[in-house]
């Protein structure tokens, strides 16, 4: 089949899926592995149902289990892809991981066990994996669970603000925004298209890169690969109309930016900057609250902030939770599987006497 036909093919089941992933779409997934993957052994699984394509999800190998040489396959990663759910069609999430299931029993080569990181512990795919798992008496366990921030209401936009922050905390925010507005003309944008993208996408690399993260060598701009993967995956996602952005500016220039990738009936807050210099002002704080109109939309019904658990800012607002989990299965024969057997059951003892 010629690329141009799998593309189609890859968006039309992004848009299928009962658990949206963009991380996992074509636009995002292409550039990371392409910018992002150098040395890394991936391959992108599909599974075809009756001709057409029904899931889809990158598998990678690791030598290595948190430090232990313990060789797996895993849901294929990087340091900026905040979701790891296989795009499946709705409806077939059985189906995929039963396919999936018997593929890696059949095809084994060195790994111990199947490694899925970032999966929401309340999806469907979660719910079908313990299913099927269960079903075919395969040993599976969750080795890691994190709850991050979500937006998920029936409220309006100032209803939600005015339940999420007392009115102290709105009365101090309303002073700083007067505040800043103070220092010069401040504006509000937010845009879904792809009109100056690419100056926006050099105004956000930079301000991100002025502030903490550029000071310990994180930001996106402090690697060519980063960058240039950055700038792909949003111009991608514009041109699939995955992408909104919202500036705060002061005088014309930026004081927080922020990107969401939209994927009905969910969003994603994928990244967000601020200047420092303005950081009396709140001005993170001040462009969440225009970021509280997505309860106003009706294609949306959840927003997944893909931050890390108890982020101190955007848990002032965002009351409600994702719970994210890591999953182990067992895979291969039946030697295999005991050996993986012993493998969890030490895992989750040392899990037990950590907490």
């Amino acid at each position: 089949m010629r690329s141009a036909e799998f593309a189609a093919e890859w968006d039309e089941l992004a848009d299928a899926v009962a658990e949206p992933n963009p991380f996992y779409e074509r636009w995002a997934l292409l550039p990371a592995l392409e910018r992002l993957g150098a040395g890394a052994d991936c391959t992108i699984m599909a599974l075809r149902c009756g001709g057409r394509l029904c899931a889809l999800v990158p598998l990678g190998r690791a030598a290595a289990y948190y430090g232990y040489p313990l060789p797996h396959r895993v849901n294929w990663s990087h340091d900026n892809l905040f979701v790891g759910s296989p795009l499946v069609r709705s409806g077939f999430e059985e189906r995929f991981w039963r396919a999936l299931f018997g593929h890696l029993d059949a095809a084994t080569g060195r790994a111990l066990f199947l490694h899925l990181d970032r999966l929401d512990a309340n999806g469907p795919l979660f719910a079908a994996l313990a299913r099927v798992a269960d079903g075919d008496g395969r040993a599976w366990g969750v080795v890691q669970r994190e709850e991050r921030a979500m937006l998920r209401s029936g409220l309006s936009p100032q209803a939600y603000f005015e339940r999420s922050l007392n009115g102290k905390k709105r009365k101090e925010l309303r002073r700083q925004d007067k505040r800043l507005a103070e220092e010069g003309a401040k504006g509000f944008e937010r845009r879904s298209d792809g009109a100056g993208l690419e100056r926006w996408i050099e105004q956000f690399l930079a301000l991100e890169q002025a502030g903490w993260k550029g000071r310990n060598g994180s930001a996106l701009a402090d690697n060519p690969r980063t960058a240039g993967w950055f700038a792909a995956t949003l111009h991608g996602a514009a041109a699939r109309g995955r992408l909104e952005r919202l500036s705060l500016t002061l005088d014309g220039a930026p004081v927080a930016m922020l990107a969401n990738f939209i994927a009905p009936p969910g969003a994603f807050s994928f990244k967000t900057a601020y200047d420092e210099r303005y950081a009396r002002y709140s001005p993170g704080v001040l462009l969440q609250r225009e970021n509280l109109d997505l309860l106003a939309r009706e294609d949306i019904a959840w927003c997944d902030s893909c931050a890390a658990a108890d982020h101190p800012m955007i848990e002032r607002i965002w009351r409600e939770k994702r719970a994210m989990v890591r999953v182990n299965v067992a895979i291969g024969g039946r030697l295999r599987r005991a050996a993986f057997r012993r493998i969890l059951r030490a895992e989750l003892a040392r899990q037990t006497r950590s907490t």
